[in-house]
C-alpha cells in the first residue's frame, strides 16, 4: 500500500504504470516526472521509467489490505490507455469487486475506450469512476461519462485551464478543481473556480476544492473564499440514505461542514 498525499483519496495502487499525452493537460505531467525520479532511485517498478509496464505482484495488493479505505487506480498510469489489454483491465475490475470493503476511484483521460469497455465489465458499487477535463476542448469527456453504470461518477477539472460557463452536471456526482503546479505550471484564475463552485451548488453536486497550484503550491494553500472545501459524495450518499431524501443545496453546507 502506497499512502497517497492527493487530497482527495488515502492510497494509492498501480498495477499499471506509464502513460503518454493526450492532451493539454499532459503538458506537466506529475506522474512523469515522479516516475523518472523513481527509475534514478533504482525503484524496480520503474525501470522503464514512464512507458507502459504491467506489475502482476502488485494486482492482489488490495486483497492483503484489512483496513478500508480510499484507493486511487492507477495514479501512475491510466487504465484505459490504448496499450492495456481488455484482459488486463477486466482483472482489475475483477480485483476491485472482490476487495467489496475499499472504495476504488479510477481517472481517466481516455473516455472514448471507456465507453467501449464500459458494458462488457462488472461494475461494482465500490468503484468509482472519473474523467480529467482541463478545458472546453476536451468537455466532450463529461458527455461520454455521463452514461457509465458506475455508483459515482466525478469530474476532476485539474490542472483547471479554463472557465466552464456552463457545465451540464446530470448524472455528475462529484467534481474536483484544481490548479497546476510544479515546474512551468500553468496559472489558474480564481473566477474559473468561483464560477465551477457556483454551478455545482446549483445542481447540488459535491464540490472539492483541491489547490490553488503555482510553483509554490504549499504556499498557494487550499483556501477558497476564506475557507476549505472538501465535499465527498460519499457522505451525501449515506447521509441522504438515512434520512430518505435528497439533500438541497442550501442544506449541504449547513448539513455537513467539510
Amino acid at each position: 500500500m502506497s499512502i497517497s498525499k492527493i487530497e482527495w483519496t488515502e492510497s494509492t495502487w498501480n498495477p499499471i504504470t506509464g502513460c503518454t499525452k493526450i492532451s493539454s493537460g499532459c503538458k506537466n505531467c506529475y506522474a512523469e516526472r515522479m516516475a523518472k525520479r523513481l527509475k534514478l532511485m533504482g525503484q524496480p517498478n520503474y525501470i522503464n521509467g514512464f512507458q507502459i509496464s504491467f506489475h502482476e505482484h502488485v494486482l492482489e495488493y488490495p486483497l492483503n489490505w484489512k483496513k478500508p479505505q480510499t484507493i486511487f487506480v492507477n495514479s501512475m498510469s491510466d487504465l484505459f490507455h490504448e496499450q492495456v489489454p481488455d484482459s488486463f483491465v477486466f482483472r482489475i475490475f475483477d480485483i476491485m469487486k472482490q476487495a467489496y470493503w475499499h472504495q476504488f476511484q479510477i481517472l481517466t483521460k481516455r473516455s472514448t475506450r471507456l465507453i467501449e469497455l464500459a458494458p462488457r465489465l462488472n461494475w461494482p458499487k465500490n468503484v468509482w469512476i472519473g474523467v480529467s477535463v482541463e478545458n472546453e476542448e476536451v468537455k466532450f469527456r463529461i458527455d461520454d461519462l455521463r452514461w457509465v453504470p458506475a455508483a459515482i461518477r466525478f469530474l476532476s477539472l485539474e490542472p483547471l485551464l479554463g472557465p466552464f460557463a456552463s457545465l451540464d452536471l446530470s448524472n455528475i456526482d462529484w467534481v474536483i478543481v484544481g490548479g497546476e503546479s510544479g515546474p512551468g505550471a500553468r496559472p489558474m484564475k480564481k473566477g474559473w473556480v468561483i464560477q465551477i463552485k457556483k454551478q455545482c451548488i446549483e445542481q447540488n453536486v459535491p464540490f472539492f476544492f483541491k489547490q490553488w497550484g503555482g510553483t509554490n503550491k504549499k504556499k498557494a494553500g487550499r483556501l477558497l473564499e476564506g475557507r476549505i472545501w472538501e465535499e465527498m459524495p460519499i457522505k451525501f450518499s449515506n447521509l441522504e440514505e438515512k434520512i430518505g431524501h435528497k439533500i438541497s443545496a442550501s442544506d449541504r453546507y449547513s448539513t455537513i461542514d467539510p
